[in-house]
This record gives structure tokens, C-alpha cells and sequence, in this order.
């Protein structure tokens, strides 16, 4: 579990923050074609800034604790909620679980099946085992799992965006139709209030992949935070989201 305080063992829910995480591993780093400058306004354009800090925060004024979940490695090493195979949309764009090219479309990795591989056995692996661990501990404590998968993006689209023609709302949530029940969809609007839009600019929430599509006891919701939003209003709309699902 990341350095943080745990969650309480009466909560079945999950706050999920996998792209907040700047650190680039040194033996990583020679396989990234772009120099020091190009890579730094990659992880600046596409990082989630702050949503660890939103997570935690929010996680600290629940009534019952979250369990919080912070990925601190770059997605530009590895981006552990993609798909790691064709079921994987941005592959399209360069961008799967492993990009080989970044938000301009501009190479970034060589093709290289073998370093793909280590860079998946090291960081997307132990992570979807680690949160396979976080969702049966709390499907075994309260009978059932939320995940809240936070998220940031931008006002203005960035080039590799494959639907950017579509509304960028205030808070986009992104859904699953396996996963995302009516009532989780419902608590979400009336916590997060006017401006929020569905599956517009991002769509999809994240789960598993052991229980993807086959375990109906996980419920998932991606929830966008547009970049110009107040960050107190975030904090204090997911707190409530947190006590409305959690209870």
C-alpha cells in the first residue's frame, strides 16, 4: 500500500490515482528519446498534478476513510490503466500501457519488445496485483468494492486526444456498462452538481482486470476534473461523494 494512512475497514471504497506520479526510474530513462527539456513538458501537459493530494484530502474529511491508492511512477514509463493488449483504444495513437510516442504525436520510445516487457513485469504487473489485493480485501471486509478513479485534464485538447471535438464539461465521468450502476452515476451528479458531462472528452473507469466484466460486486466510476476548477470544490464534492458511496 502507498505511505499513506489506511482506509477504515467498514468502507468499500477505493480512491484510485494512477497518474499523479512524476518519478521516471534511472534505468528507464535512456530508452526515452526526448532530451531533459522535451521530457518535462511532456510530464507537465499530461501529468494529473494534485489529484494524490485531492484523493487524500478528500479521504481525510470522510466520516468513514477511503482507502487510497497513488501510482508515483510516470505514465510516461509506464501507464498502468490502459489496456495491455488491442482492447487497448490509444494503442491506435502510440499511447497503450506503454507509449512509444507522446502528446504531439512525436516519437518518444523506439519499438522495443524486450524493454516493453521488462517495463511491464516491473511496474504494470505488481500494480494490477496490488490492486487486485485492495479490491478483494475490501469485497471480503464490506461484501462489495467502489472505485473512484481520479482524474485531470486539461481545458484545452491536447493533440493526441482521439475524441477532442466533444464537450469538455467541468467534471467529466467516465463509465463502464458493466460496472457503473445507475445509483453510483446519480450519487456522483448530485455531489459534483452543474457542469458535469458523461463519458465527454474521456470515457471508461477503470477495473481489474481479474474482475473485469465478470465481477458485478466491483462498482467503478472515472471521475475528470477539468484543470480550471477550484481544487477546494473538488475536495469538498468528492468528501461527499466518498459518504454518499460509502455508506
Amino acid at each position: 500500500m502507498d505511505p499513506h494512512p489506511p482506509g477504515d475497514e467498514r468502507s468499500p471504497v477505493v480512491l484510485h490515482v494512477p497518474h499523479a506520479g512524476t518519478h521516471v526510474p534511472t534505468w528507464t530513462r535512456p530508452h526515452l528519446l526526448l532530451d531533459d527539456a522535451a521530457l518535462a513538458a511532456e510530464v507537465a501537459a499530461l501529468t494529473d498534478h494534485r489529484t494524490d493530494r485531492t484523493a487524500l484530502d478528500a479521504a481525510a474529511r470522510a466520516r468513514v476513510r477511503p482507502w487510497v491508492a497513488v501510482n508515483p511512477v510516470s505514465r510516461f514509463v509506464v501507464d498502468v490503466e490502459r489496456f495491455p493488449d488491442e482492447r487497448e483504444e490509444m494503442a491506435a495513437a502510440g499511447m497503450g500501457a506503454v507509449y512509444t510516442h507522446g502528446t504531439r504525436g512525436q516519437r518518444i520510445r523506439a519499438d522495443d519488445p524486450g524493454h516493453r516487457d521488462a517495463l511491464l513485469a516491473a511496474f504494470y504487473t505488481p500494480w494490477a496485483r496490488r490492486m487486485e489485493k485492495v479490491v478483494a480485501h475490501r469485497i471480503a471486509a464490506t461484501g462489495r468494492c467502489v472505485l473512484l478513479d481520479v482524474h485531470s485534464y486539461p481545458p484545452d485538447p491536447l493533440p493526441y486526444e482521439l475524441h477532442a471535438d466533444g464537450p469538455r464539461p467541468q467534471v467529466c465521468l467516465g463509465t463502464d456498462p458493466a460496472h457503473t450502476p445507475g445509483w453510483l452515476l446519480d450519487a456522483a451528479r448530485d455531489a459534483f452538481g452543474a457542469g458535469v458531462a458523461l463519458d465527454t472528452p474521456f470515457s471508461g473507469a477503470y477495473v481489474p482486470l481479474s474482475r473485469y466484466g465478470v465481477d458485478a460486486r466491483v462498482a467503478a466510476l472515472m471521475i475528470e476534473i477539468r484543470r480550471d476548477v477550484p481544487e477546494d470544490t473538488v475536495v469538498a464534492a468528492l468528501t461527499g461523494l466518498v459518504d454518499v458511496v460509502g455508506a
